[in-house]
């Protein structure tokens, strides 16, 4: 039996997924996620064998909770099952240690397939973000350095934003996390770039393309 960990902060979407898995006689529902902070907590409680995880969620986001789910021995497989199909979305999720990404539009075949395939190891995409991933690569010219690699993937948001000149209260609303978060993102960010304030900071991602000029 494949346990799954539903982790969306919509109660009449994670209801429809109990009743589209109650048809499937090898996945069962180990339990239910209304943030991302409970899909952090409850996946290490629990141990499903697959997280069913939507990207935006109140106290922590998908990606940032994917990550910290991802670090766990063993790590669950994780599917994230979104709305959003842009780029940057689906590679964070891929960085983060999603093993798959299925939009919420999805035919219950291709659902159930895909948490079938996370949970034996594979991965898995919709047919929509598989073009997505292939466009990528095949429009990469060559092999890229990425600007400040000690960053996180949030961190980066986060410095993309200051360097927009973005305030912390707009960047927490922007981003849909609370405001010590952003400062904490914030500190680290000064420390890894070696600034003491926002104004070296904005220099510095301006001057590897960050922010616009």
């Amino acid at each position: 039996m494949i346990r799954v960990l539903v982790a969306d902060d919509h109660p009449a979407f994670r209801r429809g997924l109990q009743l589209m898995l109650a048809d499937t006689d090898d996945i069962s529902i180990a339990g239910e996620a209304a943030s991302g902070a409970q899909a952090v907590e409850l996946g290490e409680q629990l141990a499903p064998d697959v997280i069913l995880m939507d990207l935006r969620m109140p106290n922590l986001d998908g990606i940032e909770a994917t990550r910290r789910l991802s670090r766990n021995n063993p790590a669950p497989a994780i599917v994230v099952l979104t709305m959003f199909e842009d780029d940057d979305s689906v590679l964070a999720a891929m960085r983060a240690g999603a093993r798959g990404y299925v939009l919420k539009g999805a035919e219950q075949d291709e659902i159930v397939r895909a948490i079938r395939a996370a949970a034996a190891g594979e991965a898995i995409f919709g047919p929509e973000i598989a073009q997505r991933v292939i466009d990528h690569f095949t429009n990469s010219a060559g092999p890229q350095t990425t600007a400040f690699p000690a960053l996180t993937e949030r961190e980066r948001q986060v410095l993309e934003l200051i360097a927009a000149g973005k305030g912390n209260a707009s960047i927490a609303h922007e981003l849909m996390i609370n405001l010590k978060t952003v400062r904490n993102h914030v500190s680290n960010i000064f420390t890894k770039l070696q600034v003491s304030d926002r104004s070296a900071a904005i220099i510095k991602a301006r001057q590897s393309g960050l922010g616009g000029t």
